[in-house]
């Protein structure tokens, strides 16, 4: 009896193949860990001199001066959502969320803390079509051009940018009748 030595290694490298076009066609579903960082750069929190509600007051009056439409407001908290669409076919979303929390006993002292969102939306099409039942043929489905067109939320993401958050904070020390920690106060000033 003769046996093929090729046939083991003929094997072996098929099952290779296989498994590598396997792993090739799945991908592992992405983690949302592996954006966040916790880092100690204070993006999302200020510490304020003022009461809880006058921070959070503070808060509200800056997002109505940017044209935000108030969603909900309490002694402790604001939130806000405002709406733009850069073309035909797209439309942005932010929403703004602001906490205030007392950090000394007197309550002199809070800490603000916010969060914004950006939902963006597109516009979807989708065509229609008609059926007509005919007696002893069955059914007939004819395309027709008449379609609708949505607007389709195609992603929610937290802003995460410094920037952004100090532009607000900023806004927000203004309210409360406080120089902004973040602007220098020795720099010369602009003319207008």
């Amino acid at each position: 009896m003769t046996r093929c030595p090729r046939l083991p290694r003929v094997a072996a490298a098929l099952t290779a193949a296989t498994a590598i076009v396997g792993c090739a066609g799945s991908r592992a579903p992405l983690s949302a860990s592996r954006f966040e960082n916790f880092d100690s750069q204070e993006t999302h929190a200020r510490l304020v001199d003022a009461t809880p509600a006058q921070a959070c007051e503070a808060a509200r009056r800056a997002l109505l001066s940017q044209g935000y439409l108030i969603g909900s407001a309490g002694a402790e908290f604001v939130s806000g959502r405002k709406s733009f669409q850069p073309t035909r076919e797209a439309q942005v979303d932010l929403e703004m969320r602001v906490v205030c929390v007392r950090e000394s006993p007197g309550g002199e002292i809070a800490t603000v803390f916010v969060s914004g969102t950006e939902e963006r939306y597109a516009l979807k099409k989708s065509s229609s079509s008609a059926s007509v039942g005919v007696g002893a043929l069955g059914s007939l489905s004819l395309p027709f051009a008449a379609g609708d067109e949505a607007l389709v939320r195609v992603g929610t993401q937290t802003i995460t940018q410094p920037a952004f958050y100090d532009r607000f904070y900023a806004l927000v020390y203004r309210f409360l009748g406080a120089p902004s920690p973040d602007v220098d106060d020795d720099a010369p000033a602009t003319p207008r």
